[in-house]
């Protein structure tokens, strides 16, 4: 049996390590310290590994910055369904064919301050920014949001205009009717009782009289009292309330005015709380060429903005009629 010594198997194993060390081409450890060449090792080995897990983590930061990048690439690159569908807008602003009140209409240009109010956009209809509100906006109203501006889109919206108008119908008493002053009035010739106006009505169309002539970028004309100077038009009343009788009338002088000009039996204007407010051109001509000159002007934009937070809504088909329906 042969039996090693403790002296003879550390020999042995220097032995092993020398032969090792020779192989790769490294220098062994001198004989007597055995324990210093095992220690050096282990930090040798310790930092290979902490330089390949640092090589390993710096890796996965490049790969996480790549995909950043990319991802970041990405949401720059232009929306091709957005933008195809601006080129559809632009088309549609101009050409669309459909039906308002008995009358074909042609295009939605003339709509497109109120639509872009309601849409909540300062973005021109033929811009990728326009579609993509609009989109936004169908998106509510349960409709496909390709930001296309349709018919179908068109009637949706007409519908949501429509649907804040005012409610009330019938005719006002003389008790909820007061007369305003002819100054107040386009015509300040207008009849005495053709000029009685529902009394929340008046008061709600004088404050926001007052708000549009402190606004300086409209240049109204004013009394210095936050009234209409005698010389200014703009914002001036050109109809409040009427008789069942004077809407006759109004009907008799333009037969083609159609249900969407005139009303037949229910007009707003029998409440004493609808008001036409000249806003431009010609007061209260429905041909597309005034309505569309009536839609820029400084004024009629203003209203647009502001007449809601005074109680006034919209008829969308004639620039120049609002109506008190506060919410």
């Amino acid at each position: 049996m042969l039996i090693k010594s403790k002296t003879t198997s550390n020999t042995y194993a220097l032995f092993l390590i020398s032969v090792s060390f020779s192989l790769f081409g490294c220098e062994p450890p001198p004989a007597n310290q055995p324990s210093k060449f095992v220690a050096k090792n282990a930090s040798a080995n310790k930092s290979l590994s902490k330089n390949a897990n640092s090589k390993s983590a710096n890796a996965n930061v490049a790969e996480n910055i790549s995909n950043s990048q990319i991802e970041s690439a990405d949401k720059s690159l232009p929306d091709t369904k957005f933008n195809d569908a601006a080129a559809q807008n632009a088309r549609l602003k101009l050409n669309l064919q459909w039906t308002f009140g008995g009358k074909t209409q042609t295009g939605w240009y003339i709509y497109e301050n109120l639509i872009s109010h309601l849409i909540e956009t300062e973005a021109k209809a033929e811009s990728r920014e326009f579609a993509e509100a609009l989109a936004r906006w169908q998106k509510t109203a349960v409709l496909a949001p390709n930001g296309i501006l349709d018919e179908t889109t068109l009637i949706a919206i007409v519908d949501n205009w429509q649907a804040h108008r005012l409610k009330i119908r019938g005719f006002a008493s003389s008790d909820e009717l007061t007369t305003a002053p002819p100054t107040d009035f386009y015509n300040p010739e207008r009849l005495e009782e053709l000029r009685r106006v529902e009394r929340n009505t008046y008061a709600a169309y004088k404050k926001m009289v007052a708000a549009a002539t402190a606004d300086k970028s409209l240049n109204l004309a004013t009394d210095g009292r936050g009234n209409l100077a005698s010389s200014e038009q703009f914002l001036k009343i050109i109809s409040p309330f009427r008789s069942k009788e004077y809407q006759q009338k109004l009907r008799r002088e333009s037969p083609n005015s159609g249900r969407a000009g005139l009303a037949v039996n229910s007009s707003p204007h029998f409440t004493g709380r609808a008001l036409d407010i000249y806003v431009g051109g010609e007061p209260a001509e429905t041909k597309d060429s005034n309505r569309a000159l009536q839609v820029e002007t400084p004024v009629y934009k203003w209203l647009v903005k502001n007449a809601g937070k005074f109680g006034f809504k919209p008829y969308f088909y004639e620039p120049w009629h609002w109506e008190y329906a506060p919410d």
